[in-house]
C-alpha cells in the first residue's frame, strides 16, 4: 500500500484548518451544509452528466486504489522474469505451463500459458500489446472521470454562491444580518475551489500515476515474457530489463 494521497489529503486539509484557527475563526463557519451538498452531489451529477453510465461506475470502482493502491517494485519484477528465464533454459518452454498456475498476475499468467501452448512470437506480442492497450484506456478513463469533476467543481461553487447572493439581495431590509449572508454565500466558491484542488484532481492524478505504473510493469513483463521464447539468456536478460527502469527506480528497489 502507497500512502501518498492519504498523507497528503490530511496534510492539505490539516493545513486549511491551521489557517482557520490562527486567524481567529470557526471552523464550523466553513463547514455548512447546504453549499457542501450542492457543490459535491452537482459536481459528481455533472461529472457523470459528462459521460457514460459505465465511465462513472468504472471510476467509482476506481476509487479505493487512489487511497490502497499497490506499486509495485520494478527490480521485483526483473528477478521473477529471470528467474523464468533459469527455469525455461533448464527445463524448456513447457516448464512455465506450471509456473504459470502458482502466479497471481493475470497478465504474467496468460504470457506464460501462451508461450508453453507454443504460440507465435509475433502474435504473442499483438496479443500482448492489445491487452495492454486495453487496460492502460480503461485506468485512464477512470482518471479522466475525476479529473473531469475537478473542472466542474469551482464553477458550480460559483453557481453556489450567485444563487446565495440573490437571497441575501431579498433581504437587503434586515441588515444586521447582511454580513452572516454574504459571508455564507462566498462559503460554496471555498468549497467548490478546495474540493477540486483537494479531492477531484489529486485523485485523478493519483490514478493516473497508479495506470502508468502499472503499464510500466506489464511493459517490462511482456519484454521479458517475449525475450524467454527466443531464448534470451538469463543475464543479459535481467540487464536489458534493468536498462529499461530509471536508475533511480532500481536504486529504491534494491
Amino acid at each position: 500500500m502507497d500512502p501518498a494521497t492519504i498523507i497528503g489529503l490530511l496534510l492539505a486539509f490539516g493545513a486549511l484548518f491551521a489557517m482557520i484557527t490562527l486567524e481567529g475563526a470557526n471552523v464550523a463557519s466553513v463547514l455548512l451544509p447546504a453549499p457542501m451538498i450542492l457543490v459535491f452531489f452537482a459536481t459528481i451529477a455533472v461529472g457523470i452528466a459528462g459521460g457514460t453510465i459505465k465511465d462513472a461506475i468504472a471510476g467509482f470502482k476506481s476509487l479505493p486504489s487512489a487511497f490502497i493502491g499497490k506499486t509495485s517494485k520494478p527490480q521485483d519484477t526483473i528477478d521473477q522474469l529471470v528467474s523464468l528465464a533459469e527455469k525455461a533454459r533448464s527445463d524448456g518452454l513447457l516448464s512455465l505451463e506450471q509456473e504459470a498456475d502458482s502466479i497471481d498476475d493475470p497478465f504474467l499468467k496468460g504470457a506464460l500459458q501462451n508461450v508453453a501452448d507454443g504460440t507465435d512470437g509475433e502474435e504473442l506480442r499483438i496479443l500482448l500489446e492489445d491487452e495492454l492497450a486495453t487496460k492502460a484506456k480503461s485506468s485512464r478513463n477512470a482518471a479522466k472521470f475525476f479529473t473531469t469533476m475537478g473542472g466542474y467543481a469551482p464553477t458550480v461553487g460559483i453557481i453556489g454562491t450567485v444563487v446565495s447572493l440573490t437571497h441575501v439581495l431579498e433581504n437587503l431590509s434586515v441588515p444586521e444580518e447582511l454580513g452572516h449572508m454574504i459571508a455564507a454565500a462566498f462559503v460554496a466558491t471555498l468549497w467548490g475551489l478546495l474540493s477540486a484542488n483537494f479531492i477531484w484532481l489529486p485523485i485523478g492524478s493519483r490514478l493516473r500515476r497508479l495506470s502508468d505504473l502499472d503499464v510500466e510493469r506489464m511493459t517490462l513483463t511482456m519484454e521479458g515474457v517475449l525475450a524467454i521464447q527466443a531464448g534470451s539468456q538469463p543475464r543479459l536478460l535481467g540487464e536489458r530489463l534493468r536498462a529499461m527502469v530509471p536508475a533511480d527506480q532500481l536504486a529504491k528497489a534494491a
